[in-house]
């Protein structure tokens, strides 16, 4: 199991950039890794993915504004948010998938005001 801690939350108002941060305390060499989100009284959705050989995934909604990065080495992920709209508002979580598992990080508040 893979221990997920996110950080770099909070509260900005519209137009604004956050950096998301997400701390692995196992390797992550060979596993998928990314970001989810999840609005009041809303489903979890996949925001970015940043696959294991290299390539990145974006929801529609996010794409041009948001940023998915990794360094293994370091076992920390990364999600760079530009132009945050109040749309962008819910708990962020980090998640870690294997074939056989997929583990979370326990989510960070981001909450944008217009």
């Amino acid at each position: 199991q893979v221990q997920l801690v996110e950080s770099g939350g909070g509260l900005v108002q519209a137009g604004d950039s956050l950096r998301l941060s997400c701390a692995a305390s196992g390797s992550i060499f060979g596993i998928n890794m990314g970001w989810y989100r999840q609005a009041p009284g809303k489903q979890r959705d996949m925001v970015a993915i940043a696959y294991t050989g290299g390539y990145t995934d974006y929801a529609d909604s996010v794409k041009g504004r948001f940023t998915v990065s990794r360094d293994n080495v370091k076992r920390m992920v990364y999600l760079q948010m530009n132009s945050l709209n109040p749309e962008d508002t819910a708990v962020y979580y980090c998640y870690a998938a294997r074939s056989t598992r997929v583990d979370w990080g326990q989510g960070t508040q981001v909450t944008v005001s217009s």
